[in-house]
């Protein structure tokens, strides 16, 4: 049975395969090669895909990531596509669906929205659902930046605290776009933002994400 996850994956890897590897991303300073370098790092290289979160472990991340960059691109879509190796606990399918369905959703559209001819994406509810569910759990680590104090809410009225703090900024949008904006692209993130004005110009600029 597929799942959220696996259905981003092998989008993720179409749009990779489409752009090409020089293309632009999202993702400042990274083309399309450099960012599958870094989704194939994540998945087979725990020893190095430490360096994402802890200083200590950066060059240990900056040279696996060069190493898998300088691969062929076929090679490195086919490894996207095939996912992470039996023993990776990637390889769990609730492990899976929980760390990497938002995951390949943002960098599917760090390929798309890179594009000067990109055109919105319609999610389906149910995984517009999932996107939500996911948020709610990670809103306050994605938030823990924020320069103010910062809500998230979905258009039919649910809403979630991504961080405590005055002024307070709303943002308004679909699950998909509210992710977007937690994970740190919000000049591309489709939402409408409630505040102050100076405090929504500092949050437009803050370093939101994990």
């Amino acid at each position: 049975m597929s799942t959220h996850a696996k259905r981003e994956r092998l989008l993720l890897a179409d749009l990779l395969e489409s752009a090409g590897p020089h293309a632009p991303t999202l993702c400042e300073g990274w083309l399309t090669r450099d960012l599958a370098a870094h989704v194939v790092v994540r998945e087979r290289r725990p020893d190095a895909a430490g360096g994402l979160l802890l200083n200590v472990l950066k060059d240990r991340l900056d040279k696996a990531m060069a190493e898998y960059a300088a691969k062929p691109y076929e090679e490195l879509l086919q490894l996207i596509r095939t996912g992470p190796p039996k023993l990776s606990v990637y390889s769990l399918k609730q492990v899976d669906e929980a760390a990497n369905a938002v995951e390949f959703y943002v960098h599917a559209e760090d390929v798309r929205r890179a594009q000067p001819d990109w055109t919105p994406r319609q999610l389906d509810p149910v995984f517009s659902d999932a996107l939500w569910f996911r948020l709610e759990k990670l809103a306050r680590l994605t938030g823990r930046r924020s320069p103010v104090g910062l809500v998230l809410r979905r258009p039919d009225g649910r809403t979630v605290v991504a961080h405590k703090g005055t002024p307070v900024v709303t943002v308004t949008g679909e699950p998909g776009e509210l992710v977007l904006f937690c994970f740190g692209r919000q000049a591309s993130a489709s939402v409408e933002l409630d505040g102050d004005k100076e405090a929504v110009g500092r949050l437009t600029t803050a370093r939101l994400g994990i």
